[in-house]
């Protein structure tokens, strides 16, 4: 669906909301993201505001975003999360109620070109063949998200041609270095983590500390995380605001 190409529509208002990070190497990859976004979006005849907001961390935050949008505008929130949680669930998904002609895509992942990466960065970070190989995502109580999580791990599987375990950097079990050591007491002389987060910040910097061989970079940057992105968006709207299509 391109509800803002061609005919002199007014664009369509992205709102590209991340968690927000202190990290300033990630803050950098995040805003990289926003530009690569509003790059796959135009490429794909889509005219496209691209907003920055956060949910945490960071400011603007999105309430204060979405408030500041002309009213009677079409808007969609875009969650530039790795899976469903609490942010996703009830801070965007409340900011986005709040204003009438907003809707929200879904989170970046699941996604089979998501596993294409992480085993490039697998593969960077000196993996070889036989190595155990640990998921590591954020974490999240909801079930949906570990569900998320869980699916992502078996698609690096897939794509690996081995077992991926899937562990969490808090909120969930196991946790990653309890993973790890399960990997090890299993036998294996080798361990990698697959860091399932988007960018350098907390969770990443704690990875180092899980004892494993070797912990990949991060996502970002790279294109096909905008393509994820914009995958989400277009799912969105063709279901519009009744959820339907």
């Amino acid at each position: 669906m391109n509800p803002a190409a061609g005919g002199g529509k007014r664009p369509l208002h992205v709102v590209a909301c991340a968690h927000g990070t202190d990290n300033p190497e990630g803050r950098r990859l995040v805003n990289g993201l926003r530009g690569d976004l509003a790059a796959v979006l135009s490429a794909d005849g889509i005219d496209a505001v691209v907003h920055e907001a956060y949910v945490d961390v960071q400011e603007p935050r999105l309430e204060s975003v979405l408030a500041a949008l002309p009213p009677g505008e079409a808007a969609i929130v875009a969650p530039l999360l790795l899976s469903e949680g609490f942010h996703t669930s009830v801070d965007i998904a409340e900011a986005a109620a709040a204003r009438p002609h907003t809707i929200v895509s879904g989170p970046i992942g699941p996604d089979p070109r998501l596993a294409g990466v992480l085993a490039a960065r697998l593969a960077e970070s000196g993996h070889r063949p036989g190595d155990a190989v640990v998921l590591a995502a954020a974490g999240t109580r909801l079930e949906a998200g570990q569900r998320q999580a869980a699916r992502m791990a078996a698609a690096l599987a897939e794509e690996l041609g081995q077992e991926v375990a899937v562990a969490y950097c808090s909120a969930a079990a196991p946790s990653v270095p309890d993973a790890v050591a399960a990997a090890r007491a299993a036998g294996a002389k080798r361990v990698g983590v697959a860091a399932f987060l988007l960018a350098p910040g907390f969770f990443h910097d704690r990875l180092a500390g899980a004892g494993a061989d070797q912990v990949t970079a991060a996502l970002l940057p790279g294109v096909t995380i905008a393509k994820c992105v914009a995958g989400r968006l277009a799912e969105a709207l063709a279901k519009g605001p009744s959820g339907t299509e």
